[in-house]
């Protein structure tokens, strides 16, 4: 099955970065990917390794709302025959129901954020007409979580034509001794500190500027070095808060560049102390490095971080400090909830399950022989179990 996912751009930052490991994993599934993108980007790193996994791919230079776009993407899908056409987020959905419909194609949509209740009238009316138009032009729409789920169905009345599929992550695997050590010589630790990780961009809203909150209540003496990756707008803010204050300053160290899969490998903890977010996939690689998390209990992050694995806490730096102070003094529960996280993410997570789930959905799409009927695989509309569970 070629699939032919319409993404806005091949930013290492954005969507298609993901698909790197669908490509990866989707062989065994019958899967090919060719991902067009709608503008161009300055950096070919995804590009490239979309490449190495077989993967075909095209940027297009495409003007907001400019009314070539449709017809662009139509050459371009045609050009790879592409069977499905699969897109992410608004203007490639726009563009490629519309494309879809003129090649007469199937169209899967994947849902990658939550759109929280608009203020006025005219925002209400707007988003859901925009839901309704998804229920009638696209063949069936993925939620990532069941949070998505619950919004969609609020809208739109019903979760007909609506799956759950988490998106996956390739195996990074548990980090090693001689990882852990490379680590801790960069950072100076001594062999019995505690190496905690957070890895979000540096923008409002991902809450750095609140887990230095929490790290300025730790307690003396606490053997810890948390470790911030990443960048954004306010990086040199953080930076210049850490320099400023000596307690924070014992703590915290910044690796701009680092790869953050060679630092939850490394890590003993990973911390995701954000106001909001949806299923971030940074917190499922550090499940599939065996790394226990704390993490603030919004969005959909309970449905990946569970009391096995780590713990939830509210947005508030007390809790954090609390929970942190409890791994990093209790070794044995880190080792318990590290080996649960990993286990987790091997049955729920890894690229290989997300592709089984989306080739059930391509090949019901497309009417094969043996795929499970459309009503199938609708998210039931009430859960049967806990979230977490």
């Amino acid at each position: 099955m070629k699939i032919g996912h319409l993404v806005e751009s091949l930013d290492p930052g954005g969507v298609a970065a993901a698909l790197v490991d669908l490509a990866a994993a989707g062989a065994p599934e019958g899967i090919e990917l060719v991902v067009v993108a709608l503008t161009p980007t300055a950096h070919p790193g995804v590009s490239a390794a979309l490449a190495r996994h077989g993967a075909q791919t095209v940027e297009l230079n495409v003007a907001p709302w400019d009314p070539r776009a449709v017809l662009k993407v139509v050459e371009a899908l045609r050009e790879h025959g592409v069977e499905i056409v699969h897109s992410h987020e608004a203007r490639p959905d726009v563009v490629g129901s519309a494309a879809a419909a003129r090649l007469r194609l199937p169209a899967v949509s994947t849902l990658h954020h939550v759109h929280d209740l608009p203020a006025g009238r005219g925002d209400r009316v707007r988003r859901t007409a925009k839901v309704l138009a998804r229920k009638r032009f696209m063949t069936r729409t993925i939620a990532t979580s069941r949070l998505q789920r619950d919004w969609y169905r609020r809208v739109a009345g019903s979760t007909a034509g609506l799956s759950i599929v988490p998106d996956g992550a390739a195996d990074p695997g548990p980090g090693t001794d001689e990882e852990r050590a490379r680590l801790r010589r960069g950072l100076g630790v001594g062999d019995d500190d505690v190496v905690a990780v957070s890895v979000a961009p540096m923008r409002r809203g991902r809450g750095q500027d609140m887990l230095l909150d929490a790290l300025a209540e730790l307690p003396a003496g606490e053997p810890v070095t948390v470790v911030l990756s990443g960048d954004g707008p306010l990086r040199p803010w953080l930076e210049s808060r850490v320099a400023g204050d000596d307690m924070l300053a014992a703590h915290v160290q910044f690796r701009r560049h680092a790869d953050p899969v060679d630092l939850l490998r490394a890590a003993d903890v990973q911390l995701h102390t954000t106001r909001h977010d949806t299923m971030p996939r940074v917190l499922v690689q550090g499940q599939g490095a065996g790394v226990p998390a704390v993490a603030t209990r919004v969005g959909g992050i309970p449905e990946i971080v569970t009391r096995d694995t780590g713990a939830l806490v509210p947005v508030a730096s007390a809790r954090i400090a609390d929970e942190l102070v409890r791994l990093v003094r209790d070794p044995q529960l880190r080792r318990r909830q590290g080996a649960a996280a990993r286990a987790r993410f091997l049955e729920r997570f890894e690229s290989g399950v997300w592709a089984a789930s989306l080739g059930e959905i391509y090949r019901s799409a497309l009417g094969r022989a043996g795929a499970p009927a459309p009503e199938e695989l609708d998210a039931p509309e009430a859960d049967r179990r806990p979230v977490g569970a």
